[in-house]
């Protein structure tokens, strides 16, 4: 399957990858969990993964490539919410049970969904910015990129979604809280799994046009 891949290839399977994880990111936010005594959106089980793929994307195709696939996953998501939407909305027959679990596993109000669109826009295009903006100040220090990307892309999303999704629904120092462990905790990944994201960087400079 991925003998002889160009970086052309390579691109159309990234850009799958995020947005998949995104549309999944975007299922999975609305509920919260308990983590060491902090509370959680559930998104960040997925989301470091799209900011792996954002950091290769921007790293080996550039910021413009990289916006490009940002953009894509937004309107894809955008796609899921209204089918979701009109799916919740449609009559479903006598003898379907699940209507009900069915509208708030995919159903999300108004505010999460602002929250989520504005918060993925902003802190992917402030991680693929900052990546290819650090690349120009010195090639060689990769690992400082992807950590620096991700600290302050994470930072960004989290501030927004957080702030516009639960501001008023939680005491404001637990909001904060929620804030900076989301952020930290989403960093913290990407520095565990950054040997991985070295390699497929490597190999993939390594690929053909």
């Amino acid at each position: 399957m991925f003998e002889n891949l160009t970086k052309t290839d390579l691109y159309a399977i990234l850009t799958g990858v995020f947005t998949a994880c995104m549309i999944v990111s975007n299922i999975i936010a609305g509920k919260t969990f308990d983590f060491f005594s902090f509370v959680l959106p559930c998104g960040v089980v997925i989301f470091p993964i799209v900011y792996v793929v954002n950091d290769v994307l921007a790293e080996i195709y550039g910021y413009e490539k990289a916006r490009r696939v940002i953009i894509l996953g937004f309107f894809m998501n955008l796609i899921a919410v209204i089918c979701y939407n009109i799916t919740i909305w449609l009559p479903a027959p006598v003898f379907f049970e699940n209507s009900e679990a069915f509208s708030v596993v995919l159903g999300s109000t108004f505010r999460l969904l602002i929250a989520g669109f504005a918060a993925y826009l902003v802190g992917s295009l402030v991680n693929a910015r900052l990546m290819v903006y650090l690349k120009k100040w010195d090639e060689e220090k990769l690992f400082v990129r992807c950590i620096l990307s991700t600290l302050f892309g994470e930072g960004m999303d989290a501030l927004i979604f957080i702030t516009i999704g639960f501001l008023g629904t939680m005491p404001t120092d637990a909001l904060i809280v929620m804030i900076v462990a989301q952020a930290l905790f989403k960093t913290a990944y990407e520095i565990i799994v950054y040997p991985l994201t070295k390699v497929v960087i490597v190999r993939v400079r390594e690929l053909p046009d």
